[in-house]
């Protein structure tokens, strides 16, 4: 086998990702874990303590667990997989990628190192503290409106409706604009390490933008 490629979820320190927002991608030389936001890694083979199976619950909570040695990644690191994870260790092995002994590159050790010395995590941490400080308080306006008794509809008003809103317009400028994606995105980082999770946030908020718009217009 030369390159193993799945799709499945992952949980990286304390962050999660859903199926399908995880791609796990193996060759001899390397292993990719692109979990979208919660994080973008890469290994060379060195970097890897041990490879195992690790099942919390049956089918729903079962992957492998991935121990290594880079010091700017997340300890804990785990790719959530529908298939027997036993048999993925096994595939992993079969690339060649475990048993790899031969020195790689130096182009590509240098490319790889580089990456790792960025960390995981691809948003900027000032865009992505910014973000969260700007979608709470937008999400409380119209909750403490709600709990101070100034009104006696359920808390659903321009605020939830503006942080939605910034939700999609991110995503959407996320895909389409490179000049965008310069201004949230770490030096090195593509779209390709945000793409799936910009997808799901664009339909989920729009989708939310839709039924609470329709909620909002029968209250008033």
């Amino acid at each position: 086998m030369n390159e193993l490629q799945l799709t499945g979820g992952a949980r990286i320190g304390m962050a999660n990702a859903t199926f399908p927002l995880a791609t796990l991608k193996v060759n001899k030389d390397r292993l990719e874990l692109n979990a979208s936001i919660v994080g973008n890694l890469i290994f060379q083979a060195s970097d890897i303590v041990s490879i195992e199976p690790y099942v919390m619950i049956p089918l729903l909570g079962q992957g492998i667990k991935i121990n290594h040695n880079v010091a700017n990644y997340n300890e804990r690191v785990i790719f959530w997989t529908f298939k027997d994870p036993s048999a993925v260790v096994q595939q992993i092995k079969a690339t060649g990628f475990l048993s790899n002994q031969n020195a790689t590159e130096q182009q590509i050790d240098r490319t790889i190192i580089e990456k790792q010395a960025k960390g995981g995590f691809p948003i900027k941490k000032g865009f992505a503290i910014g973000a969260i400080v700007v979608w709470n308080a937008l999400f409380l306006t119209d909750f403490i409106t709600f709990f101070l008794g100034k009104t006696d509809k359920f808390p659903i008003g321009y605020g939830i409706l503006t942080a939605i809103g910034l939700l999609f317009l991110t995503a959407l400028l996320s895909l389409l604009s490179a000049d965008f994606r310069r201004l949230i995105l770490k030096e090195g980082k593509t779209v390709h390490d945000i793409k799936k999770f910009a997808i799901f946030a664009l339909i989920i908020s729009g989708f939310m933008l839709l039924q609470f718009g329709i909620i909002t217009k029968f209250m008033d």
